[in-house]
């Protein structure tokens, strides 16, 4: 089925190596918690603050990060037990 809501058009969108790149340095941090300012001091190539806030929104959309006031958290598990685990569960 596809979705009836059009993707937003950015004028300068983020290039996949770029995503791919940020998503490398929240999943691989060591801390459970990231600054926006840290992220940035740890990507081993500058990205533009706008382009650095799609990505983000882009991640958390996904359901690979949660973005809190504390900062960025990795989120996402691709365990297949994990996922059936959630699937068959009861919700209380």
């Amino acid at each position: 089925m596809v979705s009836s809501e059009a993707a937003p058009v950015y004028e300068h969108s983020p290039t996949l190596n770029t995503v791919i790149m940020v998503e490398q340095v929240i999943r691989n941090m060591d801390e459970s918690v990231i600054t926006v300012a840290e992220l940035k001091k740890r990507l081993p190539r500058k990205v533009n603050h706008n382009k650095l806030k799609i990505i983000l929104r882009y991640l958390e959309e996904s359901n690979k990060i949660l973005f809190t006031t504390d900062g960025i958290t990795w989120i996402f598990n691709p365990n297949p037990n994990l996922r059936k685990a959630i699937s068959k569960g009861l919700e209380l």
